[in-house]
């Protein structure tokens, strides 16, 4: 099978080319260091030519409102280089709960790209999954002042990015689902408590403060972000994580 792997040199699309390859497929990636530019469409035909299978995990730049002109214009663009290759199978990789907190810009954004993959002439899957793991450091920089990190008690179920790959592989090297398959964690915390268990495990004297006004995710309301009982669990638990990690 061909599928290209549009943000293929990126923390998530570089393992998704790799994993693809070990598998015995042909795993193009595509982004603007590959001559291709999501925006202008420049590129886009010629990348898609002969494959089977176009897996979109290319992110916009900001997570502002501008991320919602970049979601659209991107997305329309694949649709329709898609549909000139007679691609078969468009996959997304999407947010658990994204739909759920229109208050952040941002999550609005992937909400509009997933409405335009699911109006378009491709047969698609949409993979939504939870917070990562590795983000966890920029969430604890976004709110500190050196001393304290405030973080809001907001309920997440974070995963691993390799977890996440893993998901993003066996989606596309099947058939289309025409729905959503939703990936998380196997554990819930509180994002204070999250930060607390990072911040121990990386010997940091940071003290976190519990303020549900801090940083991005305090607009979240109530489980928004938590995965469903239909959910597929991954394995890999945090604190194992933050071991092998730091």
């Amino acid at each position: 099978m061909k599928l290209i792997v549009i943000g293929g040199t990126g923390r998530i699309g570089s393992q998704v080319v790799q994993k693809l390859k070990a598998a015995g497929h042909e795993a193009v990636p595509a982004a603007p260091s590959t001559g291709v530019d999501l925006l202008t469409g420049k590129g886009l035909d010629q990348a898609l030519e002969g494959a089977d299978v176009v897996v979109n995990v290319a992110n916009s730049p900001t997570f502002d409102e501008a991320s919602m002109d970049f979601f659209r214009t991107t997305m329309s663009n694949l649709l329709a280089a898609g549909d000139r290759a007679g691609i078969g199978h468009q996959v997304v990789l999407s947010i658990v709960g994204v739909d759920q907190v229109p208050q952040l810009d941002y999550y609005r954004a992937k909400t509009l790209q997933e409405d335009l993959l699911r109006q378009g002439p491709t047969p698609y899957s949409i993979v939504r999954a939870t917070q990562f793991f590795e983000f966890m450091d920029a969430v604890l920089s976004w709110t500190s002042d050196g001393d304290t990190v405030r973080l809001p008690a907001t309920r997440l179920q974070p995963m691993a990015a390799a977890d996440v790959v893993d998901a993003v592989v066996e989606v596309a090297t099947g058939a289309p689902l025409r729905g959503i398959w939703n990936v998380a964690g196997p554990d819930v915390f509180r994002l204070d408590e999250l930060g607390r268990i990072t911040l121990a495990a990386q010997h940091d004297s940071r003290t976190v403060v519990t303020d549900d006004t801090a940083g991005m995710f305090a607009p979240v309301p109530g489980d928004a972000l938590i995965a469903g009982p239909d959910a597929h669990l991954a394995p890999t638990h945090y604190q194992d994580w933050l071991r092998k990690t730091h």
